[in-house]
C-alpha cells in the first residue's frame, strides 16, 4: 500500500468531495494509465497509487478510519485494523473503543451490513442521455420471521455467559492484556439457543431483490452510482451496506467516445472528394450536413461544434469530429473501368494532381539514393 498522503497525492484538500475526489482521479487515470503508458513503471505505479487513493476516499467507512488514523487505520480488520494480534490492541481499545464497535460499546457489537457492487452495462445512447432501468441482486436482507434476531419465534437470544454481553473477552499474554471477539457468541454479545428455522440463526437471509436505477446523462465507463443501504444488511441491528452500481458502456457501432467528444468515419465517393459536396452525417440527436471542400484527401478531420456529450458533471457540450474516408468504387463494369483508365491516362499527363503520391516517390527515391555508395 502507497504511504504517500492520499489527499496530496490526488492534489486535493482534506474537505474534498466525492465528485471533487472523482475528477482528480479520472485525470490522473488518463495520464498513467498503462495502455497510454507502455512499458513505463513509473506511470503503471501512479496509476495503482491513484487508483488506491480514489477507493479509499469515496469509500465514507475507509475515509473516516484514514482520516483519523491515517495509514494505520487502514491496516488489517474491521474499523481501522487494531486486530486481536496486535500488543497494543488493548490500550487503543481503551482510548478508541466507542469508534471500534460502532458506539457499542458494553453491550453487544452491531456490525454494518457489507456492499456490494453491480456492472450495468449501457448503450451510447443510454449513458448520454441517461435513462432508467431496474436491475435484479443477490443480496443478505434482514429476516422477516425472527425480525434480526436469529431467533425462533416465541423466544430471543440469551446473553452470552462468557463476555457477558460485551462481544469481546480480554486474554493476557505476557505484559499485555489483548481484547478479541468472544469464541463462544463470535462477537454478537447473544447466544441463540433456539434458533429461527427460516434464516438458522443468522438473522439474515439471502435474497434477490429489484431495484430502480435512475441513471444521469453524461455517465461514461467507470462512473459509479451509489445507492445507499442497498446493500447487505447489518448484523445485531447494524445499518446496511451501500450499492454501487459500476457504469460499462457498449461499444457502439458508428461512434468513439473520448471524454465529451465522439469521433466517427464518414465515408465520402471519390467525386465528392475531388469536386467537393456535401454529405450527411449522423449524430445522437438527428443528421448535420458536412460541407466536404474540393480536393479533400482521405482521412481529414472535420469538427462539428457542440454534437459530443454534455458531462455528467456539468459543463458544455464536447464536438463531434469526422473523419472522411475516400470509398474506392467496386463492381465496375466495362465501360466505368474504360474511362477510369482514361481519367488516370490525362491525370498522367501533367503529373501534378496527386501531391501525396509524388512527395512519397520522392522521399523513396531520396532514401535510396543516399543509402548508395
Amino acid at each position: 500500500m502507497s504511504k504517500q498522503d492520499y489527499y496530496k497525492l490526488l492534489d486535493l484538500p482534506r474537505t474534498a468531495t466525492e465528485a471533487e475526489i472523482k475528477k482528480a482521479y479520472r485525470r490522473l487515470a488518463m495520464k498513467f494509465h498503462p495502455d497510454r503508458n507502455p512499458g513505463d513503471p513509473d506511470a503503471e505505479h501512479r496509476f495503482k497509487e491513484a487508483k488506491e487513493a480514489y477507493e479509499v476516499l469515496t469509500d465514507p467507512q475507509k475515509r473516516a478510519a484514514y482520516d483519523q488514523f491515517g495509514h494505520a487505520g487502514l491496516q488489517g480488520g474491521r474499523g481501522g485494523g487494531f486486530g486481536a494480534g496486535d500488543a497494543f490492541g488493548d490500550i487503543f481499545g481503551e482510548m478508541f473503543g466507542d469508534i471500534f464497535s460502532g458506539g457499542q460499546r458494553g453491550r453487544s457489537q452491531v456490525f454494518r451490513g457489507a456492499d456490494l457492487r453491480y456492472e450495468l452495462e449501457l448503450d451510447l445512447e443510454q449513458a448520454v442521455f441517461g435513462t432508467e432501468t431496474s436491475i435484479q441482486i443477490p443480496s443478505l436482507a434482514e429476516c422477516r420471521t425472527c425480525g434480526g434476531s436469529g431467533a425462533a419465534k416465541g423466544s430471543s437470544p440469551k446473553t452470552c455467559d462468557t463476555c457477558g454481553g460485551h462481544g469481546q473477552v480480554r486474554v493476557q499474554q505476557s505484559i499485555f492484556t489483548i481484547q478479541q471477539p468472544c469464541p463462544r457468541c463470535k462477537g454478537r454479545g447473544k447466544i441463540i439457543s433456539n434458533p429461527c428455522d427460516t434464516c438458522l440463526g443468522q438473522g439474515r437471509v439471502r435474497q434477490e431483490k429489484t431495484l430502480a436505477v435512475t441513471v444521469p446523462a453524461g455517465v461514461d465507463t467507470g462512473d459509479r452510482i451509489r445507492l445507499s443501504g442497498e446493500g447487505e444488511a447489518g448484523r445485531n441491528g447494524g445499518p446496511a451496506g451501500d450499492l454501487y452500481v459500476e457504469i460499462q458502456v457498449r461499444e457502439h457501432a458508428i461512434f468513439e467516445r473520448e471524454a465529451s467528444n465522439l469521433s466517427c468515419e464518414v465515408p465520402i465517393s471519390l467525386a465528392v472528394a475531388a469536386l467537393g459536396g456535401t454529405v450527411e452525417v449522423p449524430t445522437l440527436d438527428g443528421e448535420v450536413v458536412l460541407k466536404i471542400p474540393s480536393e479533400t484527401q482521405s482521412g481529414r478531420v472535420f469538427r462539428v461544434r457542440g454534437k459530443g456529450v454534455v458531462p455528467v458533471r456539468g459543463g458544455s457540450a464536447g464536438d463531434l469530429y469526422c473523419r472522411v474516408v475516400v470509398e474506392t468504387p467496386v463492381d465496375l463494369n466495362a465501360e466505368q473501368k474504360e474511362l477510369l483508365r482514361k481519367f488516370e491516362a490525362s491525370l498522367q499527363q501533367s503529373g501534378s494532381h496527386k501531391p501525396r503520391e509524388k512527395s512519397f516517390f520522392d522521399g523513396v527515391k531520396k532514401f535510396f539514393t543516399g543509402a548508395l555508395p
